[in-house]
C-alpha cells in the first residue's frame, strides 16, 4: 500500500521535535480524520533555517511531515509557499488516493505557519489554526 519512501519516513522520521526559540509555532489539524501537526519554524533573513514538528496521525501523516521538513529547510519563504501537496506526495513515491489528505495536512501546516510569521514579522506569536488556516482563537497548549 505504501511506497518504500513513505515507509522510510514513517519508521525514521526526520526533524521531529521542538525548537526552543522558534520564529513561529503553529498547531494545525484536519477535523475530518483527527490528524494534528504542531510545526516550529526558525526563520532568518527570509530563509527557513530549521523546521521541527510533532505529529499525531497515521503513517502517511508522519511521512509527509518528515519529507516536508526536508524539502523546506534552506528554502526562502517564497519557495516554501510554492510547495504543493503533489510535490510532497511525489517526493514520497506517491500516496494512496485515500491518504492524499495527509500531504495536505503537512503543506497546510507549513503555509499556515508562514502566514502567521509574515503577518507578525519577527514578533510572530504561536497560533492554533484550523484546517482552513484561520485562527481558532484558542491559545496554544501542550496538545501534542
Amino acid at each position: 500500500m505504501y511506497s518504500k519512501e513513505v515507509m522510510d519516513h514513517f519508521t525514521r522520521p526526520r526533524n521531529v521535535g521542538y525548537l526552543e526559540h522558534p520564529s513561529v509555532a503553529v498547531q494545525y489539524g484536519d477535523p475530518a480524520c483527527g490528524d494534528c501537526l504542531l510545526v516550529f519554524l526558525q526563520i532568518e533573513q527570509g530563509i527557513i533555517r530549521d523546521m521541527k514538528y510533532k505529529v499525531l496521525g497515521c503513517a502517511a501523516a508522519i511521512a509527509t511531515a518528515s519529507i516536508t521538513s526536508e524539502m523546506v529547510i534552506g528554502r526562502t519563504l517564497e519557495q516554501a509557499m510554492e510547495l504543493t501537496e503533489k510535490q510532497v506526495a511525489d517526493a514520497l513515491g506517491g500516496l494512496p488516493p485515500q491518504k492524499m489528505h495527509c500531504s495536505n495536512l503537512a503543506v497546510g501546516a507549513l503555509k499556515a505557519a508562514l502566514r502567521v510569521y509574515l503577518a507578525g514579522g519577527e514578533q510572530s506569536p504561536a497560533a492554533i489554526v484550523s484546517e482552513s488556516g484561520h485562527d481558532a482563537n484558542h491559545p496554544p497548549g501542550n496538545d501534542l
